[in-house]
């Protein structure tokens, strides 16, 4: 806790990414974005062509300034290593070479080894040397790949420098496949589509409002620094504790909307049309569609667990699929004891579904699914949603907070306080599943209309 600036309250300062992003280094941030928005405008005014240059060449001196000449030299290697690879053409020769390069930075001594060609320290240096070497070889990877997957359309090393080295995206993402920025960053003369600089505006605007939100929640709720205290927490009623539990995955989805707000904001100013933001906590109860970064999301399922499970209808390769994406997906976050649980829990929640499902689709399951009512069937389906999303929250719960905590959560709500917390919980959880079910029919419908009304009569 620290002094606060409204009623004489304390302020969370327990997130330590927040902190720096919005106080110690807000201004080095907006300075450095506002250069790229500067200069990205005047190259796109008098010489269109050599945009993606400029990008280029405007966050390799921001890499420089930040991390060192010496970072920068490092991440070059690591990106003329991946287009050698690259030109050989064999695609698990480049995803083998990009795990490779991705636990160098993760697993000691190397790490220790890399992290010294970062020049000078300062408080966010970890942070920094881990989301642009992170990410670096996410991109390397994705242009190696796709180079193998289109040998004809010759792909070059400045095209990667290109894409690797785009400020906004470099140090925390989102990533873009390499096909899709290549494809928009390479347009001679981009034009605006109607109305889209007012979406721009609007977008700005809402992540403003969202920081504004989010400093509240650390002044007023403390949803963060209460459940590093277990014996506080404890005191807490059944309902209060539940709350707590799903506001921290809250909270990370708001903070993760934010920076790739931000961040995607600036990326539309320059043309493109980054990841959308990841899909609200509130409307998750599958495990397929869970994720707090949708453009890693994309990464993985395009390169790994698309590639390996097919369309996910059999329960062997997705269950390889689903353990060789999460293995990366380790590796992404660093080894630990907390990973591998949430990895596995998590791999298990996804593979699950798939059970339930093919076992639904056996008699006499399906026979009795057959003779219910639509609105029964789906009050069914609400119910397993319901489950479903709590086990989302536990899971995730894991890694946001603490193993502790989620056992203290657990215990509350299925065993102390069963049944009256329990089925109050779910009854609750039930009716909001029912809400994001009937807008996703609804936005379905709408789909559906607007397909038919384009179609030639």
């Amino acid at each position: 806790m620290r002094a606060g600036a409204s009623l004489r309250l304390h302020k969370d300062v327990a997130d330590f990414e927040w902190v720096m992003w919005f106080s110690s280094f807000r201004n080095v941030i907006l300075f450095t974005l506002s250069g790229h928005v500067l200069f990205a405008k005047l190259c796109t005014m008098v010489a269109p062509q050599l945009r993606a240059w400029m990008y280029a060449v405007y966050g390799a001196l921001a890499v420089v300034g930040t991390m060192g000449p010496w970072y920068l030299l490092l991440l070059l290697g690591h990106c003329v290593g991946h287009y050698v690879a690259s030109l050989l053409g064999q695609p698990w020769l480049c995803l083998g070479l990009g795990m490779a390069s991705l636990a160098s930075f993760k697993l000691d001594p190397l790490i220790s080894w890399q992290n010294g060609f970062v020049t000078g320290t300062f408080d966010l240096q970890e942070v920094l040397f881990q989301g642009g070497s992170g990410f670096t070889v996410l991109r390397c990877t994705s242009f190696a790949l796709e180079s193998c997957a289109h040998p004809d359309r010759r792909y070059s090393l400045a095209d990667l420098l290109k894409y690797n080295f785009y400020l906004p995206f470099f140090f925390f993402g989102p990533i873009m496949t390499f096909d899709r920025f290549h494809a928009q960053v390479s347009q001679v003369e981009p034009v605006r589509r109607e109305g889209e600089l007012w979406h721009i505006q609007a977008q700005a605007g809402l992540s403003v409002a969202a920081i504004i939100a989010v400093d509240i929640f650390f002044h007023f709720f403390y949803i963060l620094t209460i459940p590093s205290d277990l014996k506080f927490a404890s005191r807490l009623p059944d309902s209060a504790l539940a709350a707590l539990a799903y506001s921290n995955l809250v909270y990370d989805w708001v903070k993760a909307a934010v920076l790739f707000g931000v961040v995607n904001t600036v990326a539309r100013l320059d043309h493109l049309d980054p990841p959308q933001p990841p899909k609200c906590i509130t409307a998750l109860y599958i495990f397929a569609e869970t994720h707090f970064d949708r453009g890693i999301n994309d990464w993985l399922c395009k390169y790994v667990y698309d590639h390996i499970g097919g369309e996910h209808s059999e329960v062997i390769p997705e269950l390889a699929a689903s353990v060789a994406t999460f293995a990366v997906t380790t590796l992404w976050l660093g080894p630990c004891d907390i990973v591998y649980l949430w990895s596995l829990l998590n791999c298990f929640g996804l593979n699950f579904e798939l059970w339930v499902q093919k076992l639904a689709e056996r008699e006499p399951l399906a026979h009795i699914e057959a003779s219910l009512s639509e609105q029964m069937s789906r009050r069914v389906r609400g119910i397993f949603g319901a489950i479903n999303f709590w086990a989302i929250i536990m899971y995730n719960l894991v890694s946001l907070n603490s193993l502790e905590f989620t056992e203290l959560v657990a215990r509350r709500l299925l065993l102390s306080g069963f049944p009256q917390t329990t089925l109050a919980v779910l009854f609750v959880t039930y009716c909001g599943v029912q809400l994001v079910k009937e807008r996703e029919r609804t936005l379905a419908l709408e789909e559906e209309q607007n397909q038919d009304k384009l179609k030639p009569e």
